[in-house]
């Protein structure tokens, strides 16, 4: 069993700044490959960025790339995704993933099986 809990979400003004968390616990957490997906009213869960075991390789949605960045603390357990340049349409539940095994990068929501309960993150015009 994995324990994911977020945190770090708000409300901030487009063009800000936001960083978000995620600890981990119950497995080795350089074991895990991670993730942060994230759901927007009325929408399906899209996936945000992914991470390595490792750290050394990740990958990000279209849409954030270049204004997000993922990086993981294998000696605290944490994941954190730092969010600039925010836009409105970047408002949505933000939610951690977890999948055991040294996977390179898993980017669907099927390849995971452990999920944080989500934090919300509201971007203002």
């Amino acid at each position: 069993q994995v324990q994911l809990v977020e945190s770090g979400g708000g409300l901030v003004q487009a063009g800000g700044s936001l960083r978000v968390s995620c600890a981990a616990s119950g497995r080795t957490f350089s074991k895990l490959a991670m993730g942060w997906f994230r759901q927007a009213p009325g929408k399906e869960r899209e996936f945000v960025a992914a991470i390595s075991w490792s750290g050394s390789s990740t990958s990000y949605a279209s849409s954030v790339k270049g204004r997000f960045t993922i990086s993981r603390d294998n000696a605290k357990n944490t994941v954190s995704l730092q969010m600039n340049s925010l836009k409105p349409e970047d408002t949505a539940v933000y939610y951690c993933a977890a999948q055991p095994g040294w996977y390179s990068l898993l980017v669907h929501i099927y390849e995971y099986d452990y999920w944080g309960q989500g934090t919300q993150v509201t971007v203002s015009s």
